[in-house]
């Protein structure tokens, strides 16, 4: 049904369903690791490859996989977590170019409002893992920036995969948005830029085991 003729209160119940059953359907996971990326790129290209790395990484230290559901970077991470003992989820959206969930899913959900999926991203995550990508991969990275920068969410790793791919944006931050004052010295750290899967890894890692020391000591 088109949104535009939904009468707006029945609108708000939509959201609340789709809120309530995301929230169900994901509240015995724990924490997770989600992780973004373009969708074109196939497998056997680099970036596929070291999802797929990443994902398996973390799976056989019982850590799940959340991705968008659909090809390319989401599926390499899927198919990696996959082969372990750990879930892979995806949390799919419904596009005018519809996106088919990939095969490496022990969880799918489907979502029609972008909040409601991008909260479902942030609710279980002690990282998020940014491999190239477009448009949307952009949005994730800079609304889980904004949200630690706010402090609007517990500070978790935001991880940059590839140097040669966000060398421009980098810089950009640095020597446009830092130089006008437009963000401080120290948000520059919200993020790390690594090359490789086992580096991404690490860090996820120590900070998985870290929030664990925590949990024990209270």
């Amino acid at each position: 049904m088109d949104e535009n003729k939904i009468p707006e209160a029945w609108r708000v119940l939509r959201i609340q369903a789709e809120l309530v059953d995301g929230i169900e359907a994901l509240a015995k996971l724990g924490s997770a690791v989600t992780i973004f990326g373009g969708a074109r790129f196939k497998p056997g290209s680099h970036y596929y490859e070291e999802a797929q790395r990443l994902g398996g990484l973390l799976g056989k230290e019982g850590i799940p996989v959340i991705t968008g559901g659909g090809p390319g970077i989401m599926e390499g991470a899927n198919r990696g977590c996959h082969a372990s003992a750990s879930t892979s989820v995806g949390l799919n959206i419904s596009l005018p170019t519809e996106q088919d969930p990939n095969s490496y899913l022990d969880l799918s959900l489907k979502f029609r409002y972008f909040f409601v999926r991008k909260f479902m991203f942030v609710k279980h995550a002690v990282g998020f893992v940014i491999f190239p990508g477009g448009y949307g991969t952009l949005d994730e990275l800079f609304e889980a920036l904004t949200l630690v920068q706010t402090s609007k969410v517990r500070p978790f790793p935001i991880i940059l995969v590839g140097s040669d791919y966000w060398g421009g944006l980098v810089d950009w931050i640095q020597n446009t948005m830092l130089v006008n004052g437009c963000i401080a010295e120290r948000e520059l750290h919200l993020f790390t830029v690594v090359d490789d899967a086992e580096s991404a890894a690490k860090i996820i890692l120590q900070h998985a085991r870290m929030l664990q020391a925590q949990e024990i000591a209270e």
